[in-house]
């Protein structure tokens, strides 16, 4: 018990030094962090009627952000199977990485949603022996399990990997393995379940499929994976991490392969709504412009698959794969794609029209936008003390204990 308390301090002593560039960033995250705080009061005063969702759109960006970063938290999948599975060395060396990613998304995907609630009391509604979640029929109660689980798998197994680098040992393979194997369901399971919450609204044509659950599972092998890219380069630049160039290729060959998935998943969609239209089409219609009056974010979809259908064709020839320029470009381009197909062209259309017939030509608003600021600099926060802990104790590990 002692021992842990010293890796406690320890931990906040390491967080506590760095250059003067670790320290700016910090000040950039409290400062979102900031802007967050000052227009998420705004909203508690007014209610959600200061943001621009209503009625008819009544899941706006806070969904949509929480349904990307959902993602980008299964995403520690693409890491952990090539690692742990097949004990693949130089990605095994950088696994962890993934795990506290998915833990920083996961933090921000219940901040997302408590700030979606309007009241945050609410959320005490969502809490087994406490409030009453009508677990099993309620999918908004499976998905706050396995969440919870995912979240709960994640911390256990970080927090037991650094403690042991931290006492100069490798992780108890016997106590981690089992839980390191039971994330890979779990990471599944937490983008099945939202998925399911979108596709088991039969009133909702656009998300009533069974392709949408496929849809968001390689989606989320892209966006995660593109962030984990980016900072695996910053990463061994400013710390002791060894990263090879072969594990990012390796990576980047996996997103490839999740691309064309989601590419082809997609086209399957839009051949079946325009090859046999019927009044559905419509939902496909406003997501891409062609509606009467046109629509505010057609330009997104566009954009969203134009970025998309580039990135992959960076990631699947071999050359521009394997160089980091355009290895970097293609990741840019895969995060902002699939960002925008969850946060926009997934959401609003699936409320466009309304029940009623009814064209709500819906924009998230500016305090919408600070909100979500706000969140993003916490999970980046979190993320960035996490990292410097494990750059502290990690990457001088002796072999593995078996």
């Amino acid at each position: 018990m002692w021992t842990f308390v010293k890796f406690v301090v320890g931990s906040i002593v390491a967080c506590s030094k760095g250059p003067r560039l670790y320290f700016a960033w910090l000040l950039v995250c409290v400062a979102l962090i900031g802007v967050g705080a000052h227009a998420y009061a705004q909203q508690l005063q007014v209610g959600l009627g200061a943001t621009n969702m209503r009625d008819p759109v009544s899941w706006g960006f806070y969904i949509g952000n929480f349904t990307f970063l959902v993602g980008v938290a299964a995403a520690a999948v693409v890491l952990v199977i090539p690692a742990y599975v097949y004990n693949w060395k130089p990605i095994k060396e950088i696994a962890l990485i993934g795990e506290l990613l998915a833990i920083a998304a996961i933090i921000m995907c219940m901040a997302f949603v408590t700030v979606d609630i309007g009241n945050p009391l609410r959320a005490w509604h969502l809490m087994p022996g406490i409030g009453r979640p009508n677990f099993p029929r309620s999918l908004l109660a499976w998905d706050v399990m396995v969440l919870s689980a995912y979240l709960t798998l994640n911390l256990v197994i970080s927090t037991h990997i650094l403690f042991r680098a931290f006492q100069g040992r490798s992780y108890n393979v016997r106590f981690a393995r089992p839980l390191i194997i039971a994330s890979i369901p779990a990471a599944v399971a937490i983008h099945t379940v939202t998925a399911f919450l979108f596709a088991g609204l039969p009133s909702r044509s656009y998300w009533n499929a069974a392709i949408l659950a496929p849809r968001f599972l390689t989606s989320a092998f892209c966006s995660g994976p593109a962030i984990i890219l980016v900072l695996l380069q910053i990463l061994r630049k400013v710390s002791h991490l060894k990263v090879t160039d072969e594990a990012l290729f390796k990576i980047a060959e996996l997103m490839a392969y999740a691309m064309f998935i989601n590419l082809f998943l997609f086209g399957a969609e839009v051949f079946r709504e325009y090859y046999s239209p019927t009044h559905h089409i419509i939902h496909h219609q406003y997501l891409f412009g062609s509606i009467e009056g046109g629509s505010p974010i057609a330009v997104y979809a566009w954009l969203a698959l134009a970025c998309s259908a580039l990135a992959f064709l960076l990631f699947l020839i071999p050359w521009t794969r394997k160089n980091l320029i355009t290895l970097n470009i293609g990741a840019v381009l895969i995060y902002v794609g699939v960002y925008v197909e969850k946060g926009v062209a997934l959401v609003i259309p699936g409320f466009v029209p309304s029940g009623l017939g009814e064209i709500y030509q819906y924009a998230p608003s500016g305090l919408e936008v600070r909100v979500a600021m706000g969140v993003f600099g916490l999970g980046a926060l979190l993320f960035t003390l996490m990292m410097k802990t494990a750059t502290a104790y990690l990457f001088s590990r002796p072999a593995e204990d078996h």
